[in-house]
């Protein structure tokens, strides 16, 4: 098992240093000067310098991404002499721990520095995915739990109900769910339940988790704008679980061990529960697992219509201006979720189906 776990966090940091490549040379060669739009478009010759030299954009390709890479290390190497502020280190941002002193160089300990927004000044891109990450993640959450218990239930139904007409309608049902766009599907939603059933849902269109309140004394918790958004987002995996489960289900009620089971005089809820739906659930949690993590990326169009403060919110604003340090730094956190789930799914499958074996 420690050996199957090593292997796949090696790989896991092969994906991630693929994604922080891919991801750095994609926006470098966007058009747009950061110096400038720090500036807002103020020609100043010296300020843009500064600024360039600041960022490390004065600099050859080659460095820039070593830079980055050294940024985004935990250990990274910092020159003592280099007051340049586009590290974490000299910029004051982050604590770090000495390890080794290499002359003018030190090797150190820290936590990643994702580098600096261009438009919110003196805000670095760690503290804005810490404020609005959490959103994103509760609204995935509430979606993935909405859509894991209605859908494994539904799919059971199905699958117990073969061939009436139960089944049929939840097939069509399930079919059409999956064939709709998130985006589409939250615009239907928020008008239908938002707008014109405004009266009877007390729901409103556009909301966040917080709220100010109109005198402005303070944030206020509400649940109810998570209603929406979180069923629009899981809609579509609801429909994929409910069709995953049934076709599970159904396979793992041929196989011979639940005939034989059946033979044997068990109760069929006993078969059921016990045997058929602990196997047949195996590729459904692994779908749970993958589509968890595909929202925390997907949330884009669904935050955006219901105005949910999330990190797909902030990708969306920060694309808008050009802001590309957020725009980095949410892909490789993101990214970071996805492996990181994806490792912990690949070992409760292992431990959940006795037919893996785990070398």
């Amino acid at each position: 098992m420690t050996s199957y776990i090593l292997n796949k966090i090696f790989y896991g940091f092969l994906t991630l240093f693929g994604v922080v490549t891919v991801v750095f040379f994609l926006f470098s060669v966007l058009p747009g000067d950061p110096a400038r739009m720090m500036l807002d478009q103020k020609e100043d010759p010296v300020q843009l310098a500064q600024i360039r030299k600041n960022l490390g954009l004065d600099q050859p390709l080659w460095k820039q991404y070593a830079y980055y890479i050294n940024d985004l290390s935990p250990i990274s190497f910092h020159n003592i002499e280099n007051e340049i502020t586009y590290t974490s280190l000299s910029s004051g941002k982050y604590n770090y721990i000495g390890l080794l002193k290499l002359g003018t160089n030190e090797m150190v300990l820290k936590t990643p520095y994702l580098r600096q927004s261009f438009q919110k000044q003196g805000k670095t891109v760690s503290s804005i995915i810490a404020e609005t990450l959490p959103n994103t993640i509760v609204l995935a959450v509430a979606s993935i739990v909405i859509a894991s218990v209605f859908g494994i239930l539904l799919g059971i139904l199905s699958a117990l109900l073969k061939d009436t007409w139960v089944d049929r309608l939840l097939l069509v049902i399930t079919s059409f769910g999956m064939s709709i766009p998130s985006f589409f599907s939250a615009i239907i939603i928020a008008y239908i339940f938002a707008f014109l059933l405004h009266n009877v849902t007390g729901l409103t269109m556009i909301g966040s988790l917080y709220e100010v309140d109109d005198l402005g004394e303070g944030k206020h918790l509400m649940l109810k704008n998570l209603i929406l958004p979180a069923i629009t987002l899981g809609s579509r995996p609801l429909a994929v679980f409910t069709q995953l489960t049934r076709n599970s289900l159904l396979e793992v009620l041929n196989q011979d061990y639940i005939r034989t089971a059946f033979a044997k005089g068990l109760p069929r809820k006993t078969v059921i529960t016990k045997h058929a739906l602990r196997n047949a659930l195996n590729p459904v949690i692994t779908a749970i697992s993958g589509w968890f993590a595909s929202m925390l990326a997907g949330s884009v169009f669904v935050e955006f219509v219901f105005g949910w403060n999330g990190l797909g919110k902030e990708i969306v604003n920060a694309l808008n201006t050009l802001d590309l340090p957020i725009v980095m730094g949410a892909v490789l956190v993101i990214a970071v979720m996805f492996i990181v789930i994806n490792i912990i799914v690949d070992i409760l499958y292992g431990v959940l189906d006795p037919r893996v074996r785990i070398k």
